[in-house]
């Protein structure tokens, strides 16, 4: 949704919950420390899934407002979907430590959980594609005038 809402193109965001993501796998440990000794969530799983998912998320909110923009509303929904998508993908394992899950919901984490390595893979490859495809805003302008 904040992704829609600020127009950000998916590229950036999406490499930025890529670092994210490594560097959860480096920090969660010392990060879990940190956010226990705080006292707001209590100790076990739940430290641990919040503090993955802070750290997975952090990258990407901090990107949420810098970079480049979409100009139309389809590329702004298909940026967002797929920024979404692979948020999901990075913290399916944080909500399977937070969330108990059963019918539906259990197949979906399943299936997610299964897809998970698929997901991550296009993501990413769809993040540094869309990189390649952004002008930059001087070169915009320029091919803008020549027209």
């Amino acid at each position: 949704m904040a992704s829609f809402i600020s127009k950000r193109r998916f590229g950036l965001l999406g490499l930025a919950l890529t670092a994210g993501a490594t560097l959860s796998t480096i920090w969660e440990y010392d990060a879990g420390l940190v956010v226990s000794s705080t006292g707001l969530v209590p100790d076990g799983v739940i430290t641990q899934a919040v503090t993955q998912s802070i750290v997975v998320l952090l990258p990407a909110f901090l990107l949420l407002f810098h970079g480049y923009a979409y100009k139309n509303m389809v590329s702004r929904v298909v940026g967002s979907l797929l920024f979404t998508a692979l948020a999901l993908a990075f913290l399916v394992e944080p909500i399977g430590y937070a969330l108990p899950l059963d019918g539906f919901g259990s197949v979906v984490y399943g299936n997610i959980k299964e897809y998970k390595d698929v997901i991550v893979s296009v993501g990413v490859i769809l993040a540094v594609v869309d990189i390649f495809f952004t002008k930059p805003a001087h070169l915009a302008e320029k091919s803008g005038k020549k027209k």
